[in-house]
């Protein structure tokens, strides 16, 4: 995505000892002589015929992730992660259905799969990867599952000035009944690209007790997605001395589509200055020029770090926001005061019965299984 942001500096640790220290997290210690793998299993006392082990100091089947997954073909595969740092990009196409990740520790802080591309980063051969090409895991397939995992992208913008294109995203999520259960998404400028494999398909994605952060955009793309008991964490940044700093969440939902983003029981928190940040703002790609972005918030706690009076902006003036499907419900908190009623559209009690999990999702019902 567009932005007229100048780069600024992510809060990463330049640190090499693991990926809790890497990220910036006090991991907790583990007990000597402990399976990497935890209840899980292990290459030699497999949960199922299906159940991949990865691990980075060889103990496993594979000792990357996209090794685990390129290894196999079909449906209905679990990779169980050890902790550590897995510095690679990963790809799940869409032959790789009913995949499952399971961080192996529970902790997401202790496996994480990161990457530092960006939009504007050179690609071997010629060319910059762009915003979809920087992702540094993408999922494809339907069915995916993750639990318990860190998905990052920890380019920095201070690092490389040259770089004009700085969206950088930790995950691209394509696939049709995509689950995130405990997971951490953790980057700059577009960190999760809930999105869609085409523009008449209305993939349904489900992102329950995660935490996500960044500072423009982080949240954005064209999904029906349900973001429940999540924790949305706008950054601080030194590069801009006004607000605002950011945007936490763009979607840019197809036209057809009856539903984008919908947002309950979560928190929003910051560690910039009150009112650095906007809750929203439509985006209209230019791939679909017909589209009206929906976000529903609801049951949600704002932060000051939310602008109370004009929490949405236009990101292009040709699509103000106010023509769009943006609408709240019962949040709280200083972000969250309605002193400007004209700019928080706020849901009727018979409008909020059809924004829920359920009305978004479906006959798929993935918090059955959390």
């Amino acid at each position: 995505m567009l932005s007229r942001t100048t780069p600024s500096r992510r809060t990463f640790l330049a640190a090499g000892a693991g990926a809790a220290l890497a990220l910036g997290l006090a991991a907790p210690a583990r007990a000597q002589g402990r399976s990497p793998f935890g209840r899980y299993g292990s290459p030699s006392a497999r949960l199922t015929e299906r159940t991949l082990y990865v691990h980075p100091g060889g103990l496993g089947d594979h000792t990357t992730v996209q090794a685990a997954v390129s290894s196999v073909s079909g449906a209905g595969y679990t990779l169980v992660v050890a902790p550590g740092t897995y510095r690679e990009t990963v790809a799940v196409g869409v032959d790789r259905t009913e995949m499952t990740w399971i961080g192996a520790s529970g902790d997401p802080r202790d496996v994480v799969v990161v990457y530092d591309n960006a939009n504007g980063t050179p690609k071997p051969g010629g060319g910059t990867y762009g915003t979809t090409g920087s992702a540094t895991t993408t999922v494809q397939a339907d069915g995916f599952t993750a639990r318990s995992i860190t998905f990052a992208n920890d380019f920095l913008r201070a690092d490389h000035p040259e770089i004009t294109g700085t969206q950088a995203v930790a995950v691209k999520v394509q696939g049709d009944r995509s689950a995130f259960v405990g997971c951490r998404f953790l980057g700059h400028q577009d960190t999760l690209y809930a999105d869609s494999i085409a523009l008449g398909t209305f993939a349904r994605q489900y992102y329950r007790d995660c935490h996500v952060e960044g500072d423009v955009d982080f949240v954005f793309g064209r999904a029906t997605a349900v973001f429940e008991r999540c924790h949305f964490r706008t950054l601080s940044r030194t590069d801009l001395a006004t607000a605002p700093y950011g945007f936490v969440l763009a979607p840019s939902t197809a036209l057809a589509n009856p539903r984008g983003y919908l947002v309950t029981h979560g928190r929003v928190s910051s560690a910039a200055p009150d009112a650095y940040y906007k809750l929203a703002r439509p985006w209209v790609p230019g791939s679909d020029t017909t589209a009206r972005p929906m976000l529903t918030v609801r049951d949600t706690r704002l932060a000051a770090g939310i602008d109370a009076v004009a929490p949405y902006t236009n990101m292009a003036d040709a699509y103000p926001w106010q023509s769009q499907r943006f609408a709240e419900y019962r949040n709280t908190g200083p972000g969250a005061v309605i002193s400007v009623p004209e700019n928080r559209p706020q849901l009727s009690p018979r409008e909020a019965e059809s924004a829920t999990r359920e009305a978004y999702l479906g006959d798929w019902t993935p918090w059955k299984g959390c």
